[in-house]
């Protein structure tokens, strides 16, 4: 949007008009008075009077117009929102175990479904801090919070099965070390989200209501996702000899439950991938801060578009009336 931050020099425009027409008018007089008399073949007029006659009005003019419009200093205003100082922290803590490469989430496996999943939230969301923890048999940091969500989409849609390197779920560590790189955080909301199909088995912390008290002293909530259809599940393994085995179901929903009361947080069940594209979009709708937001307008001067060729129309036709125009035949 063009403005202009002194519109009332615009109305300069008026007497300076009026005022180069009236000595227009009696420059063109003088010419008049001073020509001899015609002979009774008048010369004929030729393009070199004829611009001399308007070129000097006309560009005088344009040059006014422009100086006017120069000295009312038009701006060019943008307008745009402060983001906000301060979001939620968000840490996507993700089950990589074997039994995540179920074909239970068609047209997905566990894990694919989960990452796709977890995909869509990320892009949902806007000046939150996310990062992403994954586990087996342990756990590792696989992003750190951050507000690059092209960082976290690329690490969520590089993980793997089995990525840990450790066989069995350890659930207790997984929470655990999203803890610590939430704990000092001085975000309004602490938040983890925990997928996982089964049930902890393995890893240094095996107290998971106690691992649940650890969050929620640090203020932190946990929202878990059990990963999981109802009874057993097929496995490609790629293996001509035996192309598919079979795993019971072993989801520890109880726990898991458990785990989300003790922090403020709630426990999902999802059978398919459209139940678990739902409680993410869920988790989503419960996780927002309002902000109110703060509109900032900045301005670009566009004057000199204005005096820059105002400037060369009056150099040029100081040029032309002392050559071109010195003489008229």
């Amino acid at each position: 949007m063009t403005d202009f931050k002194h519109p009332e020099l615009l109305l300069l425009l008026l007497p300076l008009i009026g005022l180069l027409a009236g000595l227009a008018s009696i420059q063109r007089g003088r010419r008049f008075s001073a020509a001899p008399v015609p002979s009774q073949f008048p010369a004929r007029e030729t393009l070199r009077s004829r611009l001399f006659r308007h070129v000097p009005f006309w560009t005088r003019a344009a040059a006014l117009l422009l100086l006017a419009l120069a000295l009312a200093r038009p701006q060019k205003a943008a307008k745009g929102e402060v983001p906000p100082a301060e979001g939620i922290d968000i840490m996507l803590t993700l089950d990589t175990s074997y039994s995540m490469a179920a074909e239970d989430f068609a047209p997905f496996n566990r894990l694919e479904a989960a990452k796709t999943a977890a995909s869509n939230f990320v892009k949902k969301r806007q000046n939150d801090r996310i990062g992403v923890t994954v586990f087996g048999g342990n756990a590792l940091l696989s992003c750190p919070l951050t507000l690059d969500y092209q960082s976290v989409l690329e690490l969520l849609d590089a993980a793997y099965l089995n990525m840990t390197r450790a066989d069995g779920t350890a659930v207790g560590d997984a929470i655990i070390t999203a803890v610590n790189h939430l704990k000092d955080s001085k975000a309004k909301s602490k938040v983890i989200v925990l997928l996982t199909d089964g049930r902890s088995n393995v890893g240094l912390v095996t107290d998971l209501p106690l691992a649940a008290r650890t969050a929620a002293a640090h203020d932190i909530k946990i929202y878990t996702i059990g990963t999981a259809g109802k009874g057993p599940a097929r496995i490609s393994t790629g293996n001509p000899m035996q192309p598919v085995v079979t795993i019971d179901e072993d989801l520890d929903e109880p726990t898991l439950r458990e785990i989300a009361g003790l922090t403020g947080g709630e426990f999902y069940r999802a059978k398919n991938y459209a139940e678990l594209e739902k409680i993410y979009s869920r988790i989503d709708s419960l996780e927002k801060t309002k902000f109110d937001v703060k509109t900032y307008t900045s301005y670009t001067d566009l004057y000199l578009w204005f005096l820059a060729p105002a400037l060369a129309l009056l150099a040029l036709l100081y040029v032309l009336e002392r050559t071109y125009f010195r003489t008229v035949p």
